[in-house]
């Protein structure tokens, strides 16, 4: 049995999940998400609990097991509480801003970057350089803070650029005087 896919998802009371056509669809105070699933797994709610269920022991299969089980819980997290993901900008001059669904960064090019904020997620500008990216479904809040990050990675002599707020940035020691 997988680990992680025999493992129940509990669903908190304000969130309904149903199955049906091969598609999880989960609705809360957040907002509605939906996920098409192979048909290998079956769902089974039992109370406040869903317990996922696979057809055979090929290794495919078991490899679906944990992922829907996965699956399933991100999205009953994302529309129960959402998810968040923070990144820290650092370096003389470079600051970013929301002007309604654009993010507008200056980070020491010639011009400013725009960046679309796609639907359903929100940008939150904060003191000291910090951005926070937030939304109801995982993959795309952390896909939208990935290529954020990606405008300006830091670099190691100075630590300039955009990091994860959790993120560590190995420093390196920069050239030492000529005798």
């Amino acid at each position: 049995m997988s680990r992680i896919g025999k493992i129940p998802v509990r669903i908190p009371a304000g969130v309904k999940v149903s199955f049906h056509d091969e598609v999880i669809t989960v609705e809360g105070p957040k907002g509605k998400l939906a996920q098409k699933y192979h048909p290998v797994i079956s769902f089974k709610p039992e109370g406040d609990l869903i317990v996922i269920n696979r057809a055979n022991e090929e290794k495919q299969t078991k490899s679906f097991h944990g992922l829907y089980r996965n699956l399933l819980k991100n999205m009953v997290i994302g529309v129960f509480t959402g998810f968040t993901r923070a990144l820290v900008i650092t370096g003389v001059g470079y600051r970013a801003e929301v002007q309604s669904r654009v993010l507008s960064m200056s980070l020491g090019y010639s011009n400013d970057i725009l960046v679309g904020i796609p639907e359903g997620l929100s940008v939150a500008i904060e003191a000291n350089g910090r951005v926070v990216v937030s939304g109801i479904d995982k993959q795309r809040v952390g896909e939208f803070a990935s290529e954020i990050r990606k405008l300006r990675l830091s670099e190691p002599y100075k630590g300039k650029g955009i990091r994860y707020e959790d993120e560590q940035i190995r420093r390196k020691v920069g050239k030492s005087g000529v005798k």
